[in-house]
C-alpha cells in the first residue's frame, strides 16, 4: 500500500474508485464528481489546492494523497488541510478527513491511510492533529483510536447539525 499524489496517470483507477461510491454510496459521491466531467482539470484543482492556488472562500491549503493498494487500485483518499484557522473547519472539518471506498471498507485500508498521512501532516508543521467523526460513525472513530486518537470533545455542528467526534493524534 503507498500514498500517491493525484496524477493523471491514476484515471483509471480513480474511475473505478467513483463507480464504486456512485454505486454503493451515492451521498458521498458527488465529492467526487467533478473528475468526471474533466478529469484533468480535476487533478490539477486538487495539486492547486495543496499549493493554496485559486482556493474558493473558506477553503484554505490542502494535500491530497490516493491510497492504491498492490495491485494499483485506488482504495481511499485522504486530505490533510494545511490548517483549519477559521470557524468551520475547526469546529466540523478538522486537520485531516479521509474516504474508503465502500467495497473495500472494514478491511484495515483507513487505518493503514491515516498512518501513512501523519508524517506527511508533521511535514507541513501539523504536531498534533484534529481528525473527526461523525458520533454514529463508529468505523472512522475506530480509525482514529487505531492511530492513537485521544478523545477531546463531542460537538454539534452550525453547518451540519448533528454530533461532531474530535480526537487529537500525535504526526509521526
Amino acid at each position: 500500500m503507498k500514498l500517491v499524489t493525484p496524477s493523471s496517470g491514476y484515471e483509471k483507477a480513480f474511475h473505478a474508485f467513483y463507480d464504486d461510491f456512485s454505486k454503493n454510496d451515492p451521498e458521498n459521491a458527488n465529492y467526487y464528481q467533478a473528475a468526471k466531467v474533466d478529469f484533468s482539470c480535476y487533478v490539477q484543482s486538487l495539486l492547486d489546492e495543496s499549493k493554496g492556488i485559486n482556493l474558493r472562500e473558506g477553503f484554505v491549503p490542502c494535500s491530497h494523497f490516493w491510497l492504491m493498494d498492490d495491485k494499483d487500485n485506488m482504495v481511499g483518499v485522504i486530505r490533510v488541510r494545511h490548517h483549519i484557522n477559521n470557524e468551520f473547519l475547526a469546529l466540523e472539518c478538522g486537520h485531516i478527513g479521509y474516504d474508503v471506498a465502500p467495497s473495500h471498507r472494514q478491511k484495515g485500508y483507513g487505518t493503514a491511510m491515516l498512518k501513512l498521512a501523519l508524517p506527511k501532516a508533521k511535514l507541513l508543521g501539523i504536531s498534533k492533529a484534529l481528525v473527526m467523526a461523525d458520533e454514529d460513525n463508529l468505523a472512522s472513530q475506530k480509525i482514529i483510536k487505531a492511530n492513537g486518537g485521544q478523545y477531546v470533545k463531542t460537538v454539534v455542528g452550525k453547518v451540519n447539525k448533528w454530533p461532531i467526534v474530535h480526537f487529537r493524534v500525535e504526526c509521526e
